[in-house]
């Protein structure tokens, strides 16, 4: 639930924290998170609709579910900066989540630490900001335990490949039935400028001044390694390409792992410009399909095979056709794995899409089949045998 949802008691004014005054003359003046701006209305709680709203069942919005954008939008003040990468995100997710035909009160949004963590704040749905690097345990722990839950979790490039790495390597491997989607700008972006997991070397930034030594993850190669069932990628600045792969995320029974390449304007701006803007995009970056042929710039250039690696090849010039491409079959590993290692090669461009599906048992309708399978087979038994079997002490 989103922390906005308690409501000051009627007719009081709301007390200020132990230090702070109010100045002669003014109004008193509230610090981030407290209280609701002037003129604004509380926020309801998930499911439950303002007075003279449809009656459940009829539809008021043009979503699956009969909502619309505005439902899953917060009363929340957006606090990203302008300019950032993460507002598309945002508006895309909130665009989806109608069409999806989900409940509010059974979506539930966690997040780790860092700018994109900021995520469940600004959905009007249950949610959780955690703490650094932990999401992936707390979701799977929640999917675990309520399997009927639609569960998203929100990271970043920095919460989830350095102090989470170990738990998103796990998650990726259990395979539990949620989406996650990473926003990788490859900069610490909350914590003012640090160089992330994910940056290039020679990076140059406030703890590397004379330029980063580490050599960079590749998140998508990353979670291949990891057994992945589902790796995808998408850019901040084509929502309907963001929006398809979400879609098919959602779908997929497993962990929908989506990398977002997402430009943070302060810190990193432009690090993903030549791959996402128009001038150059087409060149640059290469959209994918499972059974489709590895075609790109328009139709004049394409991929194919040389060996065990992807060559560019003119397909204008005469020697080569589009028969001649690559037709990409993301049950592939070994495809997807080739694929993945094309980051940021200059006769290449960057590839978009689902890299990898496999159609494998979720973590969760497993644990939940064990559960039931021993509760046949032993009763359901208390807490209180649990804890009086076996070998006890009286300790006097």
């Amino acid at each position: 639930m989103s922390d906005n949802d308690s409501k000051k008691p009627q007719g009081r004014k709301p007390k200020l924290p132990p230090g702070m005054g109010t100045p002669a003359g003014k109004k008193p003046t509230l610090p981030p998170g407290m209280g609701k701006p002037a003129g604004r209305k509380p926020s309801m709680p998930p499911g439950a609709k303002p007075p003279g709203a449809p009656p459940p069942g009829m539809p008021s919005g043009d979503g699956a579910s009969g909502l619309t954008r505005a439902d899953f939008s917060s009363d929340q003040d957006v606090r990203w900066c302008p300019g950032c990468g993460d507002y598309a995100i945002l508006a895309t997710v909130q665009r989806l989540m109608p069409e999806l035909g989900v409940p509010r009160e059974n979506v539930v949004f966690i997040s780790g630490i860092g700018c994109s963590s900021r995520f469940p704040y600004y959905m009007n749905t249950y949610g959780m900001h955690s703490i650094h690097g932990r999401a992936p345990t707390i979701a799977t722990g929640l999917k675990a335990s309520r399997p009927d839950l639609d569960i998203w979790m929100i990271t970043g490039d920095g919460d989830s490949l350095s102090i989470g790495g170990n738990h998103i390597i796990h998650i990726m491997r259990r395979n539990v039935d949620l989406q996650i989607i990473m926003f990788n700008n490859q900069i610490y972006g909350l914590t003012k400028g640090q160089y992330s997991p994910t940056s290039e070397v020679g990076k140059v930034t406030k703890s590397t001044p004379f330029g980063s030594i580490d050599h960079p993850f590749n998140p998508i190669a990353l979670v291949l390694g990891a057994d992945s069932a589902f790796a995808a990628r998408t850019m901040d600045r084509d929502p309907k390409h963001m929006k398809e792969i979400l879609q098919q995320a959602h779908a997929f029974k497993g962990t929908g792992f989506v990398e977002v390449y997402q430009n943070c304007n302060i810190f990193n701006d432009g690090a993903f410009f030549d791959v996402t803007e128009k001038a150059t995009k087409s060149e640059r970056a290469v959209f994918f399909e499972h059974g489709k042929p590895l075609v790109y710039a328009g139709g004049k250039k394409g991929l194919r095979l040389e060996g065990f690696h992807l060559q560019s090849i003119d397909l204008e010039e005469g020697n080569w056709g589009v028969d001649d491409c690559l037709v990409y079959d993301e049950t592939s590993r070994e495809l997807a794995t080739i694929l993945a290692r094309v980051y940021w090669r200059d006769n290449l461009p960057q590839p978009f899409g689902v890299f990898y599906r496999e159609d494998r048992p979720s973590y969760d309708a497993q644990v939940n089949e064990q559960v039931q399978a021993v509760i046949e087979q032993r009763g359901k038994g208390s807490l209180a045998d649990l804890l009086a079997e076996g070998d006890t002490w009286v300790v006097e």
